[in-house]
């Protein structure tokens, strides 16, 4: 590569780092004078990257908002760092669009890489393995999250079209408080003008999403993850299920995965929290409880109970111990 274009090549990877940057300022740190500079500035506008001149007393440069995203120039380690990003947020479903944009994005990322950059890089993804399960199907559009993400910012209400679990379609609006990713899902926590409560809805079950023009203040000591996970523990299930578990509430709840249960301090048992919980199925519940590490009681249901006691003699019969 010729020192004029390295220099070209440096010119655009200042002006990526955002900002107005001063003809004198690039001139110094170019080592060019600044007649060359704005040589630089013509070449890179000739290869349509959208370069805005600055007037005045302070003249200068910036990028400006194109019509499309300018050539990225990213080191090694950047380069790696976006594509493993890219790869371990997909499985995980924490990428907010589609997986084909994603995997999309990943292709081109490894196309610029060097070649042998590039086959490390793919000896890592292909012989790495994952502890937890891949989620497919739980991303929102696109301009879905970017529209909440920017009601969000303004407070702006919105009107929303929702379907349910089930499937049915409701239109309502909301006071969009905040955005949460939790579990591979994205959720937007916020008062819901049909009911009157806050409540929290799934970015891949809105349909379409309209800004409004009314605005709203955001409640003082709000907490969206807080919202998010009560919200889902109190969400109905098949089974209702009520422990006490031996221990101070705030170590008891750590015990737990984050949104499946409601822990209060048991007054009528001192040194003990009681539990609240739902879940569609019961057989995975056993097993849980006998990895916490503390001594529990099992209140309701009583298909629990039976499904603890059938546990405690699967684990005495493997110990070799006599049910």
């Amino acid at each position: 590569m010729t020192r004029p274009t390295a220099r070209v090549l440096a010119l655009l990877e200042i002006l990526q780092s955002g900002g107005t940057r001063t003809v004198t300022d690039l001139a110094a740190r170019l080592e060019v004078d600044e007649r060359t500079v704005r040589r630089y500035v013509a070449h890179l506008l000739d290869l349509d990257i959208p370069v805005c001149s600055v007037r005045g007393r302070h003249s200068g440069y910036r990028l400006s908002p194109g019509y499309r995203m300018p050539p990225l120039m990213l080191t090694d380690d950047e380069a790696v760092a976006v594509l493993l990003g890219l790869v371990i947020s997909t499985r995980a479903g924490w990428i907010g669009t589609s997986t084909a944009a994603a995997e999309s994005a990943a292709a081109k990322v490894r196309r610029v890489l060097p070649d042998a950059l590039a086959r490390q890089v793919a000896a890592l993804v292909e012989n790495t393995g994952f502890t937890m399960p891949a989620r497919t199907g739980n991303a929102p559009e696109t301009g879905v999250l970017l529209r909440v993400a920017d009601a969000v910012r303004s407070r702006r209400v919105v009107s929303i079209d929702y379907a349910d679990g089930q499937g049915r379609r409701t239109e309502r609006d909301v006071r969009p408080y905040s955005i949460v990713a939790h579990a591979g899902r994205w959720y937007l926590t916020g008062a819901d003008s049909r009911s009157g409560n806050v409540r929290t809805f799934r970015l891949d079950r809105i349909a379409s999403l309209r800004l409004g023009a009314d605005t709203f203040e955001l409640p003082d000591a709000f907490d969206p993850v807080d919202r998010l996970l009560t919200g889902l523990a109190d969400a109905p299930h098949r089974h209702e299920i009520a422990l006490r578990v031996h221990g101070p509430s705030a170590t008891v709840h750590e015990r737990f995965p984050a949104g499946l249960v409601t822990v209060c301090e048991d007054d009528e048992h001192p040194g003990w929290a009681h539990v609240t919980m739902r879940a569609e199925r019961l057989d995975w519940v056993p097993g849980l409880l006998a990895g916490l590490g503390l001594e529990f009681v099992v209140e309701r249901p009583d298909e629990l109970r039976a499904g603890v006691r059938a546990l405690a003699r699967s684990l005495l019969a493997a110990a070799g111990e006599p049910p």
